[in-house]
């Protein structure tokens, strides 16, 4: 309860996406070491050097998206897997790609157990999206990048609405809503985040 009303008080309003989350126990998502701060309205470490994002945060990058019930997704940068958790009960199939492979299978492992059978994970280089899965009708990326990537925005389905963090990496970046029309690309600044850069390639270890 005390997450919900952090979230309605940073204006996650969206009846279906408060649901959404209130369904996912972020506590499955952080280590051992956290459980105790899950619900707390903070990022938290993760590994391989990366964070799970602060649930407001998440919130409001999931109700810009727009969702709706028969939408094909993709998540870039899967993270331990909290994230596409949450779009799981918003979308018909969520494919969500990570380049740090221990990440990916930790995901995957827990998303088996909580029966969340529309998840399709993939090991990856996210800035080039999934190609053979195109056109998705909402691109969702959790790492911050310079500009929007190219070969994402060539994924997006006419009509469909991309999430992502731009700007330098130490620095706060911007949430920007890019929604692609019939004449190119409209962009919207949304607020002021802090992300992990989007790196190229792929880490096995």
């Amino acid at each position: 309860m005390r997450l919900l009303v952090a979230l309605r008080s940073r204006g996650v309003s969206d009846t279906r996406v408060l649901t959404a989350m209130e369904r996912v126990d972020r506590a499955r998502f952080v280590s051992p070491t956290f459980v105790s701060r899950a619900f707390e309205d903070v990022p938290l470490p993760i590994a391989r050097g990366q964070t799970i994002s602060q649930p407001s945060v998440v919130g409001m990058m999931t109700q810009a998206l727009g969702t709706k019930p028969r939408d094909i997704v993709l998540e870039v940068g899967t993270g331990t897997g909290y994230q596409a958790a949450i779009l799981s009960h918003l979308v018909r199939r969520v494919y969500t790609i990570e380049r740090h492979r221990p990440l990916a299978r930790m995901a995957r492992e827990t998303h088996e157990a909580m029966g969340l059978s529309n998840i399709t994970q993939i090991v990856g280089d996210g800035s080039h999206g999934v190609p053979e899965q195109a056109p998705f009708d909402r691109i969702l990326v959790t790492a911050a990048t310079e500009d929007p990537p190219g070969p994402l925005l060539a994924q997006l389905r006419i009509g469909g609405t991309m999430i992502v963090p731009v700007g330098v990496s130490d620095q706060v970046q911007t949430l920007i809503k890019v929604v692609r029309t019939a004449d190119g690309y409209d962009y919207e600044e949304l607020a002021a985040v802090r992300f992990v850069p989007l790196i190229e390639g792929v880490e096995h270890d």
